[in-house]
């Protein structure tokens, strides 16, 4: 006997035709969602590896008042900061000194001009705040000089900047920049240094645009730029030096802790001081992608891309990251200098979560000053007295070498 037929005999033919209609629809959808990520991945892996040729003019200027001595800006969270900054306007062409904010409206913020530098502010209709507010080492007012460390790669260019001629001292402090940004970014940290007797060199390190280029003209986010900061440090030795702090700002964080578990004489390092700086890497490309509304698993594509060889064709490096190598939240053991860690709750591109891990696991050597609000990098612009307070009293409880 045969098994009657279903009713409505057509359906089932009917609903697979449908049900695979609807499979080929989500796996498309699958295959595209995946192509997505990954191109997006590609795309973050890229520009984290790749210097900008230029920075972006990201605040609106709307009005100019040269005779009553204002500029009346975009309102947003850098311009909103108390103290003075640098204002680059029209593609970098133009420098002024801002400081004190005279008012405030829902979109504006106006500030009293320090000083205009160069370039037309008057014409100007977009700039950039920036925490440098020095344009180079002559307007510190102090002796300096122009030197090159000779690193694996070419001669790298550097700032000599001597401790008082009056109390001349062998200690001394390599500053290292961070990404996308150069030597004048640590000019801020040259007179507390040099009021403490500290010789100052500010370094360049490769593919900043004022060091020689790496093969591949990428970062390595401290994975590769290390060896130009132990060049400083052999430098300075070579000169005199018989005890060395090492500073980094942001990215320069990463380079300093690379350069002081990886050189193989690290014997004159007395301390390092870190300004906003990166201690995991990982970390910081995740909240770089939440703070662009990008789903985490883009970021960990990019860490994936940026820490792989096969990944090197969509970043164009010439050798993976190794992001273990540059978590020092679980590296912490590995360090073995005291370290002044100052970082922003607030810091706005490199999360300050890292840093307070740092300094949880290593409450031994790590002295850990947070600031509520003064952002990324600028520190010392928000409450320089502060700023130097701390430095000065760490430098002063550093063991003598």
């Amino acid at each position: 006997m045969h098994d009657p037929q279903p009713p409505y005999g057509r359906q089932p033919n009917a609903l697979r035709a449908v049900l695979g209609v609807s499979g080929i629809i989500v796996a498309g959808a699958a295959v595209a969602i995946v192509a997505a990520v990954g191109v997006l991945s590609a795309v973050m892996a890229k520009t984290i590896v790749t210097p900008p040729a230029q920075r972006e003019d990201d605040t609106r200027v709307v009005a100019v008042d040269l005779s009553g001595g204002t500029v009346t800006l975009q309102r947003h969270r850098d311009s909103v900061l108390s103290g003075d900054y640098s204002f680059f306007f029209s593609a970098g062409t133009g420098h002024a000194r801002v400081g004190e904010i005279t008012a405030r409206t829902r979109h504006t913020v106006t500030r009293r001009i320090l000083s205009l530098d160069y370039g037309d502010l008057a014409a100007a209709r977009r700039g950039r705040f920036s925490g440098w507010l020095y344009t180079g080492p002559a307007d510190l007012g102090f002796e300096w000089s122009d030197v090159t460390v000779p690193t694996r790669i070419g001669p790298a260019p550097a700032w000599l900047i001597p401790a008082d001629a009056a109390s001349p001292s062998s200690h001394w402090v390599i500053q290292v920049h961070g990404r996308a940004v150069r030597r004048e970014e640590a000019l801020r940290a040259v007179p507390v240094f040099r009021a403490a007797g500290y010789t100052s060199l500010l370094v360049s390190y490769r593919n900043d645009g004022d060091a020689p280029a790496s093969s591949d003209g990428r970062y390595g986010l401290g994975d590769t730029e290390w060896p130009d900061v132990v060049a400083a440090i052999e430098y300075a030795a070579a000169q005199g030096a018989t005890s060395i702090v090492l500073m980094g700002w942001s990215m320069g964080g990463a380079v300093v802790l690379q350069s002081m578990t990886r050189s193989k004489d690290i014997g004159l390092i007395t301390g390092i001081v870190l300004e906003s700086p990166v201690v995991d890497w990982a970390d910081v490309i995740n909240a770089q992608a939440m703070d662009r509304r990008l789903p985490r698993l883009i970021a960990r594509g990019a860490v994936l891309l940026m820490g792989s060889r096969w990944g090197a064709s969509f970043t164009g490096q010439a050798a993976p990251i190794d992001f273990g190598r540059l978590d020092f939240v679980a590296r912490a053991d590995d360090l073995q200098r005291p370290i002044l860690l100052l970082h922003s709750d607030d810091d706005g591109f490199v999360p300050a979560a890292g840093s307070r891990r740092l300094a949880g696991r290593r409450p031994d050597i790590v002295t850990f000053v947070p600031f509520a609000q003064a952002r990324h990098t600028k520190l010392w612009n928000y409450d320089p007295a502060r700023w130097n307070a701390e430095i000065t009293a760490w430098l002063a409880r550093l063991p003598e070498v």
